[in-house]
């Protein structure tokens, strides 16, 4: 079983997906302007909805920064 979603998690989930290190990322930056795109977008939906947390690719890409998706996950993770 997938260890539970934190933040520091999704913040390394992305960072690995930009080729960054995850103290590059900042919370409340454009993760768009890092290179996220929507093919990467959808690989960490998946990979959360595997996780059973019920996130949408819109509920990402409106609002791309890890304090934003933090505010829609935390909600939802069972």
């Amino acid at each position: 079983m997938p260890e539970k979603l934190t933040l520091e998690a999704v913040r390394e989930q992305v960072a690995e997906l930009l080729y960054e290190e995850p103290s590059e990322l900042t919370d409340d930056e454009d993760l768009i302007d890092w290179g996220l795109d929507s093919v990467r977008i959808m690989t960490l939906v998946e990979k959360w909805r595997k996780q059973g947390v019920q996130v949408t690719f819109a509920d990402l890409a409106e609002r791309p920064t890890l304090t934003d998706w933090w505010k829609v996950l935390e909600p939802k993770i069972t």
